[in-house]
């Protein structure tokens, strides 16, 4: 029997749709196509990664092989929450589970491979530890861009993940630089830029142009890497909750209000998905800029939650903290302060807005602290779990 809207006012997307959309996002990312990706079960998974092999050694007769051992490191996943809300007719309701999310799939997917690809080459709006363009920054390993020879600047940015000791096998690109590889010739006159159907490539590599609205130009206009150190963890399974009464602040009405569902005689799907994204080699990437590229500073200089010791030890690269309080009065003072001048600092405990240097009050139990850090379009979140006894 099938499950309708009105009955089933939130649960899981039916596993045929959820698989479709999940593969429709697969599909439309940059990112996931380039990338190493793993199946995750839960929130968090731990990756093996080899980061050198085993030695082979000639063996005479009768002699014992040497043995060597290969490096590995275990980087973990942390899977986050990625969510859509598309707001529907009302009439909506009657229908069945499956019949809205096959037609609403395309637009699910649309969402999530665009917010994603921008949060994992970029950080925009980005809830994960790392992304490439800061790891690229961060190791200085740009190349400024050269319309005039385009070849010679793209093959400048191979030779940063070169000189670093990896080897490039692919790239990623804004759509506008198609232009230049088209015009691109070997010395026997061959095309270095090999367009396809299914995978276009670049010096013999593939290169996935970037449509889906995620790229930022002011930023780059190509990565370099070896992609097989940029890791992504998809959960199998998307949840959806049909909202009746909300006020989406990011849509407006024919009026240029916050749409309100209430008034408008609407409903909408929010459907959220859990994905992660690591960067287990920052120097294996690298990527051509143009002139005044520079990423704005999203980071914090230093986090407190009154004396308690943050597990781990504060850093501006991590973003998930832990700490235990059994402070009686309930009251601890919470601090953060940005890296750089012009970002904005909010903490919240819960819902609750607290002002930095200002005491929170904590409940019995877990209270999760969100410090967002906002530098113009871009913006960085830190948690921390605070239990208290």
């Amino acid at each position: 029997m099938a499950n309708y809207l009105k009955d089933e006012l939130r649960g899981f997307v039916p596993k045929e749709q959820a698989d479709e959309i999940i593969r429709k996002v697969a599909r439309g990312s940059s990112v996931i196509r380039l990338s190493r990706v793993e199946p995750m079960m839960s929130d968090t998974k731990k990756i093996p990664v080899m980061t050198s092999g085993a030695g082979a050694y000639w063996v005479g007769e009768g002699q014992r092989i040497s043995t060597s051992g290969a490096t590995w490191i275990f980087p973990e996943l942390h899977a986050k929450k990625l969510g859509v809300i598309i707001p529907v007719t009302k009439e909506k309701l009657s229908d069945s589970t499956i019949d809205v999310f096959a037609e609403l799939k395309d637009s699910i997917s649309e969402a999530f491979h665009e917010s994603f690809d921008a949060a994992a080459l970029f950080g925009y709006n980005s809830p994960f530890a790392t992304n490439i363009m800061s790891a690229v920054n961060e190791n200085g390993a740009v190349i400024k861009a050269d319309s005039e020879n385009f070849d010679l600047a793209a093959s400048d940015v191979m030779a940063k993940v070169e000189e670093a000791g990896y080897d490039v096998d692919g790239f990623a690109a804004k759509i506008g630089v198609k232009n230049y590889l088209r015009k691109l010739r070997d010395s026997n006159g061959a095309p270095i830029f090999v367009p396809s159907t299914d995978q276009n490539e670049l010096y013999g590599q593939p290169i996935e142009f970037v449509r889906n609205g995620a790229w930022r130009s002011d930023q780059a206009e190509l990565i370099a890497g070896e992609w097989r150190y940029s890791l992504v963890g998809i959960c199998d399974d998307i949840e959806y909750e049909i909202l009746t009464e909300a006020t989406l602040q990011g849509t407006l009405d024919p009026d240029g209000k916050p749409l309100s569902l209430a008034e408008q005689d609407m409903v909408a799907v929010k459907a959220t998905m859990r994905i992660a994204y690591l960067c287990v080699k920052p120097e294996a990437f690298a990527a051509l800029v143009p002139d005044a590229a520079k990423i704005p500073d999203t980071t914090l200089s230093a986090l407190t939650i009154g004396s308690l010791s943050l597990v781990p030890e504060f850093s501006a690269e991590i973003t998930e903290y832990e700490t235990e309080t059994s402070n009686s009065s309930d009251v601890i003072t919470a601090t953060a302060s940005a890296a750089e001048s012009g970002a904005t600092v909010e903490i919240k405990n819960g819902g609750t807005v607290v002002e930095s240097g200002s005491e929170a009050t904590w409940s019995i139990g877990e209270n999760t602290v969100a410090i967002k850090v906002t530098n113009g379009k871009y913006n960085k979140t830190y948690t921390v779990t605070v239990t208290k006894g």
